[in-house]
């Protein structure tokens, strides 16, 4: 994908916002944007959206500086396309092609290396919002617009929608090597983490990414990446686009090797484990099903399908099977709470498998306690997200969204967070203690101040 430049970007941000001016005074203002990866429902919305079409793209990237300028539509699959050529990728690459730069600074994206790395937003130097005015800023963090900056994360556009991002790279090498480790004692799995983390090594070796699955009690893996030159003698990539699966080779396998490309995307040929809802662990469907449609985009797009249609609904009452409830979130606890957490979850809720994700803030001496304060983390402490996706069949009360609702509840009484992507059900109180609502509130009086976005509660939780 050919670099942008800086005239093309400024041509697009000058369409969005004729289109922002098109829009009537007092009118609510959305984009105009035909691919999600949210999972919360939304009201229909009539007004005219946002032009963004020009937005999608990698401005310039510096291999000197090991900075990238980014619009803020673009996908990481083209970001990672980008930066590739010169051996660089973004400090966090978010496990799915399609999320955007934009969407991963303005919501949360996490990976393998945020155990060291943070989350993305921590990787960008400075950044141009579109505010709700109508009105371009460029806020860094420590420039007049600096408590924008801070806030802009986990905003999810109440603030504003970001059109360019510099962000930093860092190196990766051609091939990366795997290691995957067997747990049987969740408090072992928990003390490992934190000793990664703390030391970024294990047994003495150097670890860049770090990531895992529960299975279910008594099973569950760790998988160390290091990134690697050239093959081990005799060592050959696998490939996992085809007729294999990549999360059933940390069953089977103890070290494995892909090249970076593949790595990164590993988890997004088969939406995790997703993509067994449509038939792909059947090899006879694996082999049918197209190489291109192997990807969590298309998945996504069948899922829209069948809840406009209400398929799986249809089978469901057919069968006599009581009505399923979506839990589809991603959360975070404190290292030391994870056993306590998948100790709760299996025996409360079953689904199985759950990702697992260390993370921590980036260990820079200007990062204070609660330094994003939309999302706050403490400094200094490892947390681990833990993902999980689907439905749990609980009958009438389904709609009332019981499972989810404790999900909440064992959550915030083992200090822990939950990601905005999908539905919440807080009430407005809560939600603004933990999201942070007076600082967004004060923020967005200034950045917005007529109310043309949506505030956060109204988009999580009162689907606006």
């Amino acid at each position: 994908m050919a670099e942008v430049g800086r005239e093309r970007h400024e041509q697009a941000v000058a369409r969005l916002k004729a289109s922002y001016d098109a829009i009537a005074p007092g009118q609510r203002v959305r984009l105009a944007k035909r691919t999600s990866n949210l999972f919360r429902p939304r009201d229909a919305v009539q007004t005219p959206g946002l032009d963004v079409s020009g937005l999608t793209g990698v401005i310039s990237v510096d291999p000197q500086a090991r900075t990238a300028d980014v619009q803020g539509m673009c996908t990481y699959e083209d970001l990672v396309d980008a930066t590739l050529q010169h051996g660089l990728i973004p400090l966090v690459v978010p496990q799915l092609r399609t999320i955007t730069l934009g969407g991963a600074v303005t919501g949360m994206g996490i990976e393998s290396t945020s155990f060291r790395n943070g989350l993305p937003h921590e990787s960008v130097l400075e950044m141009d919002v579109f505010t709700g005015a109508g009105e371009v800023v460029t806020a860094t963090p420590d420039n007049e617009h600096a408590q924008l900056f801070a806030t802009f994360p986990n905003s999810y556009g109440s603030l504003g929608y970001a059109t360019r991002l510099r962000i930093e790279l860092e190196p990766i090498a051609p091939l990366v090597e795997l290691q995957h480790l067997r747990f049987d004692d969740m408090g072992l799995l928990a003390k490992t983490i934190g000793e990664i983390v703390d030391t970024r090594e294990y047994d003495g070796r150097r670890v860049d990414g770090l990531d895992g699955v529960f299975f279910e009690p008594g099973e569950a893996y760790l998988t160390l990446a290091r990134w690697r030159e050239e093959p081990a003698p005799g060592a050959q990539t696998s490939d996992y686009t085809r007729d294999r699966i990549f999360y059933q080779s940390l069953q089977h396998r103890e070290t494995d090797l892909l090249t970076a490309y593949d790595y990164l995307w590993r988890w997004d040929t088969d939406w995790f484990w997703c993509s067994g809802a449509f038939g792909l662990k059947n090899p006879v469907v694996r082999a049918l099903w197209p190489r291109r449609w192997k990807r969590s985009d298309v998945y996504h797009k069948l899922v829209g399908l069948d809840t406009k249609y209400g398929v799986a609904d249809f089978l469901d009452r057919r069968a006599g099977r009581p009505k399923r409830e979506k839990v589809i979130q991603d959360i975070e606890v404190p290292v030391e709470r994870l056993p306590e957490f998948l100790e709760w979850f299996d025996d409360s809720v079953g689904m199985r498998p759950v990702w697992l994700c260390p993370l921590r803030l980036r260990d820079t001496p200007e990062t204070p306690a609660h330094a994003w304060p939309s999302y706050p983390l403490e400094a200094g402490t490892t947390y681990v997200n833990a993902g999980f996706w689907g439905t749990v069949h609980v009958g009438p009360e389904a709609a009332q969204a019981p499972t989810n609702r404790a999900i909440e509840r064992e959550v915030r009484a083992l200090g822990g967070h939950k990601s905005l992507y999908s539905e919440a059900f807080y009430d407005r109180s809560e939600f603004d203690r933990l999201y942070g609502g007076p600082n967004l509130e004060a923020v967005k009086g200034v950045y917005d101040p007529d109310g043309r976005f949506p505030t956060l509660y109204d988009k999580a939780v009162r689907r606006g």
